[in-house]
């Protein structure tokens, strides 16, 4: 206590020189935010939008990922194959067609194709095309499900 009076006019001065201090740190930032109030402004504007931006930019490179999951009956030991030939008639596939989509449904390439029935790619690519255009598709794998699925093919 003794000690406190003692030092009681430097820690008078040293608290006036504080709150001094802190009046002319006060009045600086009053002076700041009045003269480059435009400038804080759009700063701050500018940093929100920045913010703004890179979360958008992570939205939409990174998209949530929805996993559909298809079940599917498939029969392994099927019965006897009957080749429906109402469907046959009502497609118009020729014999040479169904030679083709019966190689096609084996995995065969259109080289492979030609080679086994003695005919040229051409001819193949022909035939192809035809049986993609009277069964309404566009791929190979296609017309090979939906052969199988209106029992043309085994």
């Amino acid at each position: 206590m003794i000690k406190i009076l003692k030092n009681k006019s430097f820690i008078v001065y040293g608290v006036a020189l504080a709150l001094f201090l802190f009046l002319l740190k006060w009045l600086e930032l009053q002076f700041i935010l009045i003269n480059y109030s435009f400038e804080i402004y759009t700063s701050a504007i500018a940093i929100a939008f920045t913010f703004l931006g890179i979360w958008l930019a992570l939205k939409l490179v990174n998209p949530k990922k929805e996993t559909v999951i298809i079940e599917k009956t498939v029969y392994k030991d099927r019965q006897e194959f009957v080749l429906d030939i109402d469907q046959l008639d009502n497609l118009g596939l020729s014999k040479r067609e169904m030679e083709v989509l019966d190689l096609m449904a084996k995995g065969l390439s259109n080289q492979e194709i030609a080679e086994s029935l003695f005919v040229s790619l051409n001819t193949i690519k022909t035939h192809s095309s035809k049986v993609f255009e009277k069964l309404d598709v566009k791929r190979r794998t296609q017309a090979v499900e939906k052969a199988k699925r209106l029992n043309l093919i085994h």
